[in-house]
């Protein structure tokens, strides 16, 4: 996630052009345009508009919230029409795992919502250094943040306030001065990745959402079994996984965005972002892995030095998307991840002019927090579902000793129309994929701190970075 940090009451103007930050290390953690509802333009309408082993973050462009700006502050709230689930659910006895750079339990928003976490990084900063937890502190407050504030202005309320967090560190954030040398001390103890190991602790400690704002999508970004097979290990045994889609929406001028991982991986949710107009965020990453979609721009957040900023990225649209989750399995315990992704895409709410046809951009569309939870609560559990069977080498027409190019169903080359298979491939999307109910997102926040995020695209080590 991108923050602006300027220190004046009003902020100044939003900058111009924003390239996504990369996302992406050696360990590989990872933390990432289309007409909104109706839904949302209304809510806008009525609300006056609101890392070390592994990637780093994706946040939103943080500033001051300025005086200005309190009334536009809950727009996300609104436009995920958090009113109406909270008659209903408000994430009570339901864990939601952060995968972060660590969360400040000590911060007012946060009050009496922290479990005891791991730090499976084990470097960098600690508590009350500045780099300490930035991202993850701020995705925890859009999950579960109490709205307490700093005695100057509101805090963050969570569309889940009722939930609680176990904070998992997997990374650094993208200015820790050890986030370099952390990464290679990963590398060269022959241990899994931060990430992986983080969603496997989370698993076996309680978690019953595990949100992943982070990501990867530089050129280097590949499929890696052991993610995949940590992603599996949380889907087989009930545990809903969320992810951010991606911030490179305006990578490319040719509409080719590049896939974000761990977003892309059977099973995942995959979250891209809408501003308060409903429409998709320009740097949304727009894939045919894409779930849903949340509010992901111009959100205000809250940060360990209990100032408030504003921020865009696709972190923060996963990390509404996992309350959202929350809200859902307080009201049903027993649903399924399977369950929890179609009911999401069931009850999102397309746009204004939708044709019903799958949107690489918003999904199935903006989340309907209200409806979800009613739908969860009418809905009788099942088993869960196992994801798809893994890609290997050994699967049919793969020749012998062939790399494995996806871990599950996803896009597979075919020629151009007309090209005679010289003309190109390009990337189709089987029935198996974004349709099955495995559903594939991503997310993360990376905390500019000085720096515009905007001129920070491509420069976090080894490709990680925050959506």
């Amino acid at each position: 996630m991108n923050v602006r940090r300027e220190t004046a009451h009003p902020g100044p103007e939003r900058p111009g052009p924003r390239g996504s930050t990369a996302h992406a290390s050696s360990a590989r953690a990872r933390t990432a345009r289309s007409s909104g509802g109706s839904r949302v333009r209304t809510a806008a309408a009525l609300l006056g508009a609101l890392l070390a082993t592994a990637p780093a973050v994706a946040s939103p462009l943080l500033l001051p919230a300025a005086p200005a700006r309190a009334a536009t502050r809950d727009w996300p709230l609104a436009t995920l029409n958090a009113e109406e689930a909270w008659r209903h659910s408000t994430g009570e006895g339901v864990t939601v795992a952060v995968l972060d750079t660590g969360v400040d339990a000590t911060h007012p928003d946060l009050a009496g919502r922290v479990l005891q976490g791991a730090d499976m990084v084990g470097s960098g900063a600690a508590p009350g250094d500045a780099e300490w937890a930035q991202h993850g502190t701020a995705m925890a407050a859009l999950i579960a943040g109490q709205g307490v504030g700093n005695g100057v202005e509101p805090g963050v309320r969570g569309i889940a306030p009722d939930a609680d967090i176990l904070p998992v560190r997997v990374i650094l954030e993208d200015d820790d001065p050890a986030r370099a040398q952390a990464s290679a001390d990963s590398s060269a103890a022959g241990q899994d990745p931060p990430l992986v190991r983080g969603i496997r602790w989370a698993v076996d400690h309680g978690a019953d959402v595990i949100n992943l704002s982070l990501g990867d999508d530089t050129d280097a970004a590949h499929p890696d079994a052991a993610e995949d097979a940590a992603v599996r290990y949380a889907l087989e045994r009930g545990v809903v996984v969320v992810a951010s889609a991606g911030n490179s929406g305006d990578a490319d001028d040719d509409g080719s965005d590049p896939a974000s991982y761990p977003a892309v991986y059977p099973g995942v949710i995959a979250v891209s972002a809408v501003g308060p107009d409903g429409e998709r965020a320009d740097f949304s990453t727009r894939h045919w892995y894409t779930t849903v979609a949340a509010p992901g721009d111009d959100v205000v957040v809250a940060d360990p030095d209990r100032d408030y900023y504003e921020g865009w990225g696709t972190s923060a649209a996963a990390a509404y998307v996992s309350g959202v989750v929350a809200l859902m399995l307080a009201e049903q315990p027993e649903l399924s991840p399977h369950q929890v992704a179609r009911l999401l895409r069931e009850t999102a709410d397309p746009g204004a002019g939708a044709t019903g046809d799958f949107d690489e951009e918003l999904g199935a569309g903006v989340v309907d927090a209200g409806a979800a939870v009613l739908a969860a609560g009418r809905t009788a559990p099942e088993p869960p579902a196992a994801p798809a069977p893994s890609v290997t080498a050994a699967t049919p027409g793969a020749a012998p000793g062939a790399e494995p190019r996806w871990f599950g169903p996803g896009p597979v080359p075919t020629a151009e129309a007309g090209g005679g298979g010289t003309g190109g491939t390009r990337l189709s999307l089987p029935v198996a994929g974004a349709f099955t109910g495995l559903a594939l997102t991503l997310a993360g926040v990376l905390l500019a701190r000085g720096v515009p995020p905007w001129r920070r695209r491509g420069g976090a080590m080894d490709g990680w970075s925050g959506n």
